[in-house]
């Protein structure tokens, strides 16, 4: 109970003081999903922007050296997920890792007779249930610069964490109702298998195909989807793009066109 109100009175301070001349810039110039905002969806974004460069420890690897167009094009583009959820600013994120481009990591991969083998894998980025985010910062360039190709990296791997509010990744967040979560459990398998299907079959999807391989995977790129191709989401999965907006309470499709030519 303390707690909450000490956060509370001290996220308080911080949104009074005025947002800086120099992050609205990058939000003005990198940050495209910004400019499809209305104002008061544009102010909502700006206050979880200065909490979150607040309270979250940002760290760059690999020798990156961190820059107010780094921390805040990362933070506001996590914003765009959660405008709708009132607030609520990735309380369960203490760290954001940002390598400069793709990065390695070593894992095992188990085979016959009880041998693992240790390989590396070249990633764009993580997320870790009650771990940090990691990502890689020249994807995320591209990505906030020229919205509209279906893909995100800090959509997907902030997604994740959503999706691990309640415990380990399965595909399906905290939802506030019964009805919302009954709806969840028929519209998620349904899409989920078709998505499946059509990756088995070699068909193009406008989901990425990578989401097959899970349920979480699947909700992560349906994320990406939906706050970057809303309009093309709206007219092949109309079901899924529906309970999106009823769990996000945001309907992106609204905002001024912003999708590439020939969808």
């Amino acid at each position: 109970m303390f707690f909450s109100w000490w956060r509370n009175r001290r996220r308080s301070n911080l949104l009074a003081e005025p947002f800086p001349d120099a992050w609205q810039a990058v939000l003005d110039d990198g940050v495209g999903h910004y400019q499809l905002l209305n104002e008061a969806d544009q102010k909502k974004l700006r206050d979880a922007v200065v909490i979150m460069l607040s309270e979250k420890d940002w760290e760059g690897c690999r020798g990156l050296e961190l820059t107010d167009e780094i921390r805040v094009t990362i933070a506001a583009l996590a914003a765009v997920l959660i405008i709708g959820l009132e607030d609520f600013y990735f309380d369960n994120v203490q760290t954001v890792l940002i390598y400069p481009d793709e990065y390695v990591v070593q894992q095992e991969r188990p085979i016959e007779g009880g041998v693992v083998l240790e390989e590396e894998s070249d990633r764009l980025g993580e997320a870790h249930y009650r771990g940090p985010v990691i990502v890689s910062w020249q994807e995320i360039r591209e990505n906030a610069r020229q919205p509209g190709s279906g893909t995100n990296l800090v959509f997907h791997e902030f997604a994740h964490q959503l999706d691990m509010l309640n415990g380990e990744p399965d595909g399906t967040p905290d939802l506030p109702t019964d009805e919302l979560a009954q709806r969840w459990t028929v519209i998620m398998d349904k899409e989920f298998r078709r998505l499946q299907k059509a990756e088995q079959r070699g068909q193009h999807t406008v989901l990425d195909p990578y989401g097959a391989n899970d349920t979480a995977e699947f909700f992560a790129v349906s994320v990406e989807c939906f706050f970057d191709s809303p309009r093309i989401m709206q007219r092949t999965y109309p079901d899924l793009y529906q309970l999106f907006c009823d769990y996000f309470r945001q309907d992106p499709a609204s905002w001024p066109v912003f999708e590439p030519e020939g969808y």
